[in-house]
C-alpha cells in the first residue's frame, strides 16, 4: 500500500507531458487554491456589517438605482459614475439586481467568479504553449497571487473582468478560434476598452514575421483573414465609443494636468512625480512596472535569457524541448503592443485613459506564464539529477521552489490585499437611511465617502470622488468644494445662507474637531483647492484671537439632530432659521 502510494504521487508530480488524469488533478488543485484565496478575501469582505471595497465606493454606490431608482434624485456624482461606466459592466450588475442581490453583496461575490475564470483560463493558455501540467498549475498560481495582492479583481469594478476576458482572448487567439476571439473581443469593449486596442495590436502584429534577423509580411492568407475579423470586430466594438459625446467632457489633457496639485503629491489623482526615475518606473498611474507581484514572478524575466543556454543542455533540462513554437511570438507581439499603447497614452496623455493600465495587467499574464513554465523546467532537472552527491540538493532546490510558490501566502501577512474599508459609525448610517431619499448631504468628513454605499444618500463632495479627468464634471464638483470650504468656516451667516439655499443642502455632517487650523492643515486634499483653504486655516487663526467663530461651529450646540463622538449632524433648516448664529 505504501509502494502504491509513493508511485501514485510520482506520477501525479511527474512533470512529463499531462495524460487525462494528470491534467484534471493538477487544474482541480488550481482551482482548490483559487477559491481558497478567493475565501480568505471573503473573510474580510464579511468582517462586520459595513464593508466596502475602497474603489467599489465610486462604482457601486450607484448601482443601489437599480433596486430603487428614486435614490441619488438629480445627484452629480452618481449621474457621472454611472454615465461613464462601461455597458456590459452595468448589465451585470443590473441582471444582479433583477434577482434581488444587492449591488454591495454582488460586488463581494463577484470576485470568486473572476478569479476562478482567469485562473482556469491561465492554465489552459499554459498548456498550449508548454504542455505540461504542473507548470500550468505553477502560471495559475503565481497569477491569483499576483491579482490578490492588488485591488484589481476585488474591486468588482470593470477592470476586474479584463483578466478573465483578455487571457481568454490570449487563450482563442492561440487556438485560432474565429468565434472565440470575435466574442472575446467584443466583451472587451463592453467591459474594458482599452484592452481593445491591446487585442488590436496583437492581430496586427501577427501579419508580421522574423525571418534570420528581418522582418517580412506573412505569406498565410489565412492569418490575413484571421486578424482581418478580429479588427473589424474591434472597430465595430469601438466605433460607438468614438461617435459618443460624453456629457461630462471633454477629457483633461497634459498641458492642463500638469498645472493643477491634483495630479501632484497629495492629489486625489497623483501622476506627475518630479522624480523622473520613479515617474517611468513605479508611478502607479505613469510607470511601467506593475506593483506588488509575488517574488517568484520576476523569475519569468530570466527565461528568454537562459533558454539558448537550457535548449544547448536538452540533456540535463530535457522539458524545454518541450516549449510551443509561438510562444516566442506571442510574448514579443503582446510585449510589443502593451508598449506601444504605454507609449501613445504618454503622449496623449489621459485621452486614451492612464499609461501604465496598458501594461500592467499585460506583465501579470506574461510573467506568471513564463515563470510556471521555468519553475517546472527547473523543477524536473532538480529532481533528475543523476549524479548522487548532488541529488539531495536537487531534490533541497526542489522543495524550496514549492515552498516558495505554496507558501507565499503564508509568509506574507497582508495576503490577501484587499482594500476593504470598514464603516466605523453604523449608527450615523442608521440615521440618514430613515431621512427622505432626496436628501442632501454637505461635509468635509472622510467619512461622508461611505455615505453613499452605506446610507443610500447623496452627499454633496467626498474626496473620494474627486475625479478630475472630465472636466464637465470636475469643474462642479471643484466648485462645491471650494463653496462648502468657504462656508463651513465663514463667521458670515449669509454666505452660509446663500450656500445652503444653492446647493439644497438639508444636513450638514461636521467634526468638531474640524474647526482648528490644524485639522485643515492635515486634510492634504484639501489643500488643491486653493486660496478657499489656505483662507479659512487664516480665519481660524484670526478667530482664537477676536473670539468669532464660524457659523457652523455655533450651530453644533444649537441644531444638531445627530451626534456620536466626534461627529455631529446639523439641520440646515435650523442654521437658515437661526439669525443668532450672526
Amino acid at each position: 500500500m505504501i509502494e502504491f502510494t509513493i508511485e501514485f504521487c510520482r506520477y501525479l508530480l511527474s512533470t512529463s507531458p499531462p495524460t487525462k488524469a494528470r491534467e484534471r488533478f493538477w487544474l482541480g488543485l488550481t482551482v482548490v487554491f483559487s477559491l481558497t484565496y478567493s475565501l480568505m478575501a471573503l473573510q474580510k469582505a464579511f468582517d462586520s456589517t459595513y464593508v466596502v471595497q475602497d474603489d467599489a465606493r465610486q462604482h457601486v454606490f450607484w448601482m443601489q438605482r437599480f433596486l430603487d431608482p428614486s435614490l441619488f434624485p438629480n445627484d452629480l456624482i452618481a449621474d457621472y459614475f454611472q454615465t461613464v461606466a462601461p455597458s456590459g459592466y452595468t448589465t451585470v450588475y443590473r441582471l444582479a439586481a433583477g434577482w434581488g442581490i444587492d449591488p454591495l453583496l454582488f460586488s463581494k461575490l463577484l470576485p470568486v467568479a473572476i478569479a476562478l475564470v482567469t485562473t482556469i483560463y491561465c492554465f489552459y493558455c499554459t498548456l498550449l504553449l508548454f504542455p505540461v501540467a504542473i507548470a500550468a498549475f505553477s502560471s495559475s498560481l503565481l497569477l491569483a497571487q499576483s491579482f490578490w495582492m492588488n485591488f484589481d479583481v476585488v474591486s468588482a469594478t470593470p477592470r476586474a473582468f479584463l483578466y478573465p476576458i483578455f487571457i481568454a482572448f490570449v487563450y482563442y487567439f492561440l487556438k485560432r478560434s474565429w468565434l472565440g476571439i470575435g466574442g472575446a473581443i467584443a466583451l472587451l469593449g463592453l467591459f474594458y476598452p482599452q484592452y481593445v486596442f491591446i487585442a488590436s495590436g496583437l492581430l496586427l502584429l501577427q501579419v508580421i514575421e522574423v525571418e534570420k534577423g528581418s522582418l517580412k509580411l506573412c505569406k498565410n492568407w489565412q492569418t490575413y483573414r484571421f486578424c482581418g475579423w478580429g479588427l473589424a470586430i474591434a472597430f465595430a466594438v469601438m466605433l460607438p465609443y468614438a461617435l459618443k459625446t460624453n456629457v461630462y467632457g471633454p477629457v483633461i489633457d497634459g498641458s492642463q494636468a500638469v498645472n493643477l496639485p491634483e495630479f501632484w503629491a497629495e492629489g486625489r489623482a497623483q501622476f506627475f512625480n518630479k522624480n523622473a526615475f520613479l515617474f517611468w518606473t513605479i508611478g502607479e498611474r505613469s510607470g511601467i512596472l506593475p506593483p506588488l507581484l509575488p517574488p517568484l514572478i520576476w523569475l519569468g524575466v530570466f527565461l528568454p535569457f537562459c533558454l539558448p543556454r537550457l535548449r544547448r543542455s536538452r540533456d540535463r533540462f530535457p522539458l524545454v524541448g518541450l516549449i510551443q513554437p509561438q510562444i516566442r511570438g506571442l510574448f514579443l507581439r503582446l510585449g510589443c503592443s502593451s508598449l506601444g499603447m504605454f507609449v501613445a497614452a504618454h503622449l496623449f496623455l489621459f485621452k486614451l485613459h492612464l499609461p501604465n493600465r496598458y501594461i500592467e495587467h499585460t506583465w501579470r499574464f506574461l510573467l506568471a506564464i513564463a515563470s510556471g513554465i521555468f519553475i517546472a523546467i527547473l523543477w524536473d532537472a532538480a529532481l533528475k539529477l543523476k549524479v548522487e552527491k548532488h541529488q539531495l540538493w536537487g531534490r533541497m532546490a526542489a522543495i524550496g521552489l514549492a515552498i516558495a510558490l505554496l507558501g507565499y501566502p503564508i509568509y506574507t501577512p497582508s495576503f490577501p490585499r484587499t482594500n476593504y474599508r470598514p464603516g466605523r459609525l453604523p449608527e450615523l448610517y442608521s440615521f440618514f437611511q430613515q431621512q427622505p431619499k432626496n436628501i442632501a448631504i454637505a461635509s468635509l468628513s472622510g467619512e461622508a465617502n461611505n455615505l453613499p454605499t452605506f446610507s443610500h444618500r447623496s452627499i454633496l463632495v467626498g474626496r473620494e470622488y474627486a475625479i478630475p479627468y472630465h472636466l464637465g464634471y470636475y469643474r462642479q464638483f471643484s466648485q462645491r468644494i471650494r463653496d462648502l470650504i468657504e462656508a463651513q468656516y465663514t463667521p458670515e451667516l449669509s454666505v452660509v445662507k446663500q450656500f445652503i439655499d444653492r446647493y439644497r443642502v438639508n444636513f450638514w455632517l461636521v467634526e468638531r474637531s474640524a474647526f482648528s487650523p490644524e485639522y485643515l492643515e492635515n486634510q492634504g486634499w484639501l489643500h488643491q483647492y486653493q486660496p478657499q483653504t489656505q483662507q479659512a486655516i487664516a480665519d481660524l487663526r484670526s478667530s482664537e484671537a477676536t473670539v468669532k467663530v464660524p457659523v457652523v461651529a455655533a450651530a453644533i450646540d444649537r441644531c444638531r439632530v445627530f451626534e456620536s463622538g466626534d461627529f455631529v449632524v446639523l439641520d440646515a433648516r435650523c442654521i437658515v432659521g437661526n439669525p443668532s448664529l450672526e
